[in-house]
């Protein structure tokens, strides 16, 4: 059974017509006439009664027209929905993202979407690298922002981003006061670091073994699991810790943090897509806002 046959059964019925069907459906007569002649014979079933030259609904087509109205009315729907997507009328977005971008770099990029698309949904988890990497793997998010590198043939990152790290301190510890830092301050600072997994953590690492740091051999006093509560920890006075310009310049500015003498390359923020799965016209719609 297809709409077609649908369309026309419920032409015929309304008008109890053939050939007034058929020039409603800008169809030729024996065209109608062979549809629901292959409907009926498809489900052995009569579903109308030929009186003479006329044709009347029986009590078994008028069951089915209820049905085929229904059907086509869904269809009808499905159809405006479609529709309404590709145009982004409504839809949703499930994005995954880190939690420097998520808190700091992200939020006036969603406010310029939402502007642009007020009826798409837009749903955010906030995670590390590897947690944002494996949702956007499983279809758990359309697309991931992440600040580190992931290794998955599965996806593909596009750099999208940057931000610069900076080694922070709290104002009175004595690099504070210093003009230049030395691979051997590195090696014997204490630091404060972020959880495994953390793209802030993966890049700082490998910032300082570009220093001429053993990372393996640092002195990690605690590790802890978001950028704000590292930043707490250091303003206490005895930590170093590696941090995003975005979450430590307004401290810094505050006199609350002090930057430490050591200049660090740029970071990349990439932006995180499944290769092979659909991505919707709202995902699509989302990414231009980055790239703009």
């Amino acid at each position: 059974m297809t709409l077609e046959q649908l369309r026309i059964f419920v032409a015929v019925a309304e008008r109890q017509h053939l050939t007034r069907a058929a020039d409603a459906l800008a169809l030729t007569p024996s065209a109608v006439s062979a549809s629901i002649r292959g409907l009926e014979e498809r489900y052995g079933t009569l579903l109308f009664d030929r009186v003479g030259r006329r044709i009347e609904v029986n009590a078994a087509g008028r069951i089915f027209l209820d049905e085929a109205r229904a059907t086509l009315a869904r269809a009808a729907g499905a159809e405006r929905a479609l529709a309404e997507l590709a145009g982004l009328q409504r839809g949703a977005l499930a994005i995954h993202a880190s939690q420097t971008i998520a808190s700091y770099w992200l939020p006036p990029l969603l406010v310029r979407f939402r502007d642009a698309h007020p009826h798409i949904d837009v749903h955010l988890d906030v995670g590390n690298t590897q947690s944002v990497a494996t949702a956007v793997r499983e279809g758990g998010a359309d697309l991931g922002l992440i600040e580190g590198t992931v290794a998955d043939e599965a996806l593909a990152l596009d750099e999208v981003g940057h931000d610069s790290m900076a080694v922070v301190v709290a104002p009175g510890h004595p690099w504070a006061q210093k003009r230049r830092l030395l691979a051997r301050d590195l090696q014997d600072a204490q630091w404060i670091m972020r959880e495994p997994g953390s793209g802030t953590r993966s890049v700082f690492a490998t910032m300082l073994a570009g220093q001429g740091v053993d990372v393996a051999a640092l002195h990690v006093a605690l590790t802890l699991p978001s950028n704000e509560a590292v930043r707490a920890a250091v303003m206490t006075g005895r930590y170093a810790a590696g941090l995003s310009e975005l979450v430590a310049a307004p401290y810094i500015a505050a006199g609350l943090l002090a930057r430490a003498p050591l200049a660090l390359p740029p970071r990349p923020f990439f932006l995180l897509r499944h290769r092979e799965r659909y991505r919707s016209k709202a995902a699509q719609a989302f990414e231009q806002v980055i790239r703009s």
